[in-house]
């Protein structure tokens, strides 16, 4: 009687990490998308394809053409020193070489006894048994690999495959969009109809990303997994809405936060069926896009986790105020339903929505709050207008 009752468990043990996964590809794709400085970025991929795939090491390979070397630009795991300073060989025979020149993935599950490669020293150093790399490309050169790396006996699969190339995809995109801001920025003083171009091709990307995210839900045979891919698609749809406003603004430095928030507020509406979305901003706030981006995220997450949570009927109300104090921003996001638990500590929530609400209020700066509405919660924010680092 015990093995079909293990049999069960391990395949309801397998389909939490696929959605697991998905939850990380979601939560990178929505990262990469906010303008975060590109170290901060690869750190936090390194993290969470790490965590996808239950290793301890993972890195990011930045490839040194005139040493035909690789650099360990960012990483978790790492003996200090090893990060921004070691290199490995970018050579045919090595994996990550290989993975880089050949743009095929190199799964190496048994380092020990592999003749297809040598075992870099850096990898022997920490007791490295098994490593799986993928190449990082976007439109032009390659930036370089993607590798995860465990001490552990257990195979990587080609889920994991799978999995870590979702991540490499989203990663290159990003650093691909960097680039071509940098380079343009440099040439031409961010003239106005190049940024444009920048723009259409974020668009672009995030269309296809939502497209591939449908898809797989529609194809998803587990009714869970199918909502997670779901939520996740809509999460890109939010992002693709927050980006096309700006595009249409005009201008390509600042945008006025209050009408940019009751836009962003409007869309969602529109798709959020039964949800009146009540939106009180009468001040100008003139602030930078790359500020503005990150705050309309958040008030998407807030107004989605409320419409989600806090009501048991259809029917959802929610109120988000925005004025200016001073150098600050005073954001409110309240709803009328069940409210929060008592003991809620953002610090320590665990649901994807809330990770993503604490990483944009790390990313800005921000003080929060969770206020008891009678009945319902109040989330509010205190935003430095210009980033203070």
């Amino acid at each position: 009687m015990g093995a079909p009752s293990s049999a069960a468990d391990s395949v309801l043990d397998a389909l939490r990490l696929r959605i697991r996964q998905q939850e990380l590809l979601a939560e990178l794709g929505c990262l990469a998308l906010t303008r975060i400085p590109l170290t901060e970025l690869l750190t936090h991929a390194s993290r969470l394809t790490a965590e996808g795939m239950g290793c301890e090491l993972a890195k990011v390979l930045e490839y040194i053409p005139i040493e035909n070397r690789l650099l360990v630009r960012a990483g978790v795991g790492w003996h200090e020193g090893v990060v921004g300073f070691a290199t490995v060989g970018a050579d045919l025979g090595s994996p990550a070489g290989y993975a880089l020149h050949t743009g095929k993935p190199v799964i190496a599950n048994n380092l020990k006894n592999e003749e297809r490669f040598r075992t870099p020293q850096l990898l022997l150093e920490h007791g490295i048994r098994r490593a799986i790399n993928v190449i990082l490309k976007g439109d032009g050169a390659p930036f370089g690999v993607l590798e995860v790396d465990s001490r552990s006996h257990v195979d990587f699969s080609e889920n994991d495959l799978t999995f870590l190339q979702g991540a490499a995809n989203i990663l290159g995109m990003a650093i691909e969009r960097q680039r071509f801001e940098q380079s343009l920025k440099a040439a031409i003083d961010r003239q106005k109809t190049l940024l444009e171009e920048v723009n259409h091709r974020v668009k672009n990307s995030l269309l296809m990303v939502m497209s591939l995210l449908s898809l797989q839900a529609r194809t998803a045979d587990q009714p869970e997994l199918r909502s997670q891919l779901d939520s996740a698609s809509k999460r890109i749809s939010a992002i693709a809405q927050a980006h096309r406003r700006l595009y249409r603004s005009g201008d390509i430095e600042t945008v006025d936060l209050c009408a940019y928030i009751a836009g962003v507020c409007h869309d969602l509406s529109e798709v959020a069926e039964g949800c009146t979305i009540d939106v009180d901003g009468r001040d100008e706030i003139d602030i930078s896009i790359e500020r503005a981006i990150p705050i309309a995220l958040l008030v998407n997450e807030l107004v989605t986790n409320a419409t989600k949570h806090a009501y048991k009927d259809g029917t959802t109300r929610v109120d988000v105020r925005v004025h200016r104090d001073g150098t600050k921003i005073h954001l409110s996001v309240r709803d009328h339903g069940i409210g929060m638990p008592p003991d809620f500590d953002l610090t320590k929530a665990k649901t994807l929505g809330m990770r993503i609400v604490a990483a944009f209020v790390r990313q800005l700066r921000a003080e929060v709050r969770f206020r008891a509405g009678r009945p319902g919660t109040a989330v509010e924010l205190a935003i430095p207008i210009k980033d203070p680092r």
